[in-house]
């Protein structure tokens, strides 16, 4: 059994009694290192991050599934880490994002909400000689090729 795949269902057995947290990515390093992301509505902390790690840890050891010695990592995404699910984007509504597009372009504007096929944004579009107006895009999920939360130190 791939050692990815049983890793995320050990996270989703885990969590399953805690609808607020969601799996992001479960990855494998060829320095076998085992990152896992976990995230969740009103974010994670570092409890729940240790009991998942404990959980995963043992049955790994148990069942064997990782036949060399490895790192096991558990945490959120980091602030630096693009948003892969659509719940992501759920969360960060009214925050700022950059957004870049299958075509290389890059917008970047305040996420006002997330439908099922993509997400619309408030994006500062100032024109020569004009005063920068506010302008209501939207975006479909299969046009983003990388979406972060952009952070801002005011």
């Amino acid at each position: 059994m791939q050692v990815e795949k049983r890793v995320k269902e050990l996270v989703e057995e885990k969590i399953a009694d805690r609808p607020e947290l969601f799996l992001v990515e479960v990855k494998m390093l060829p320095n076998n290192k085992l990152i896992i992301h976990v995230d969740g509505d009103q974010g994670i902390n570092i409890q729940d991050c240790a009991d998942i790690s404990r959980h995963v840890g043992f049955h790994l050891e148990e069942e064997n599934v990782v036949a060399v010695a490895y790192n096991l990592e558990v945490s959120s995404p980091g602030v630096g880490e693009p948003l892969k699910l659509k719940r992501q984007y759920e969360k960060n509504i009214g925050r700022d994002l950059s957004v870049k597009l299958d075509g290389g372009d890059k917008k970047e504007g305040e996420l006002l909400s997330v439908t099922e096929n993509g997400i619309l944004i408030a994006e500062k579009v100032k024109e020569k000689g004009k005063k920068a107006q506010l302008v209501e895009t939207g975006i479909d999920f299969s046009k983003i090729t990388e979406t972060k939360v952009l952070i801002s130190f005011k």
